[in-house]
């Protein structure tokens, strides 16, 4: 098969050796050469600068890593080509051209899988096992919580200058960091509405790096999600509360905990799942690749599909709305 990587920032790099590390070796390079890291990785792989001649050398998928306003620019030429594509959270920076998008798959007959990779992650996959058994009963609340210090995450660079800060590039918290938009929905069902507050007084860019969201389900569950751009040390954590007990989730340890009522009515110790021995961060993403070639191989579905991709972006537009408006939005 082969591959052709459009944007060269961490994740594309991310996406690079791993697709290397099972195997693949037919890689091409669509690149404008405004990425910030050392080219030393990418030496001797071939390289376009041009998307219609990319494309012209008939790429089997395509991986589309470059800044979230400019996903749509390479993702609709790739669709049309017929390629299987590999699009990076957040499907856009708004919802034009989405259709676009969805009939150009619909002509070329490949298939997206979303850039969602926290649904790999064992400690959420139990999380969703054990609320699929009713371990906690109904669920009725959750809170979901991811601060990370932004000027820390690519120290090579000037953080005001990275797709997460620029307006232009479809940055800011919300979108950036909404992975729990997604998981929320993947364990939990559809929103029906979301409120939200946000601020950009924390780091002083152009962006929200604050916000938070409160989100009614469909299903009378409610939950909020607390994101930021300022938080030291880190934080990235899920709860979730149910009739009949408790679920948490620590990223910092991968663990999953459970206190469950018992007969008497009172909470019971806590069950502590931890991690698989020797789990890591890229396992996510290894795993991510895995069911992206599974799926050009036509084994297996999407973990995350298109569909997925835009009920958290529309998630996320609904909170920023809310936030700008402080009003509720509702959720179609």
């Amino acid at each position: 098969m082969k591959f052709l990587i459009a944007g060269l920032g961490s994740i594309g790099r991310r996406h690079l050796r791993n697709l290397r590390a099972l195997g693949e070796q037919d890689i091409l390079l669509y690149r404008t050469h405004n990425a910030t890291l050392p080219d030393d990785e990418l030496f001797g792989i071939p390289v376009e600068t041009d998307l219609r001649r990319a494309l012209d050398r008939k790429p089997d998928a395509v991986i589309v890593a470059n800044p979230t306003a400019l996903h749509l620019d390479v993702a609709i030429p790739a669709a049309e080509a017929g390629c299987h594509i590999l699009l990076e959270k957040p499907v856009s920076a708004s919802l034009d051209r989405l259709d676009e998008l969805q009939a150009a798959l619909q002509r070329g007959g490949g298939k997206v899988t979303g850039g969602f990779q926290f649904r790999f992650h064992p400690g959420l996959q139990r999380i969703k096992g054990l609320l699929e058994a009713e371990a906690i009963g109904t669920p009725v609340s959750a809170r979901a919580t991811w601060g990370d210090y932004l000027p820390g995450w690519h120290p090579w660079e000037d953080y005001h200058q990275t797709y997460a800060a620029r307006p232009d590039l479809g940055g800011g918290v919300v979108l950036t960091l909404c992975h729990p938009l997604d998981y929320l929905h993947w364990m939990l069902g559809e929103a029906e509405a979301v409120a939200a507050f946000t601020g950009q007084q924390g780091l002083g860019l152009e962006v929200v790096d604050t916000a938070e969201i409160g989100i009614k389900f469909r299903n009378g569950m409610l939950a909020s999600v607390h994101l930021d751009y300022v938080r030291r040390p880190p934080q990235h954590s899920l709860e979730i509360v149910g009739t009949e007990g408790t679920i948490t989730w620590d990223n910092a340890d991968g663990a999953v905990r459970l206190a469950q009522v018992g007969p008497d009515g009172k909470a019971g110790d806590w069950q502590l799942f931890p991690s698989p021995p020797g789990f890591e961060r890229n396992n996510m993403f290894l795993d991510e690749m895995r069911n992206f070639i599974e799926v050009i191989q036509g084994k297996a579905e999407p973990a995350s599909t298109l569909e997925d991709e835009i009920y958290a972006l529309k998630l996320a537009l609904a909170a920023m709305q809310a936030g700008r408006e402080m009003r509720v939005e509702e959720v179609g």
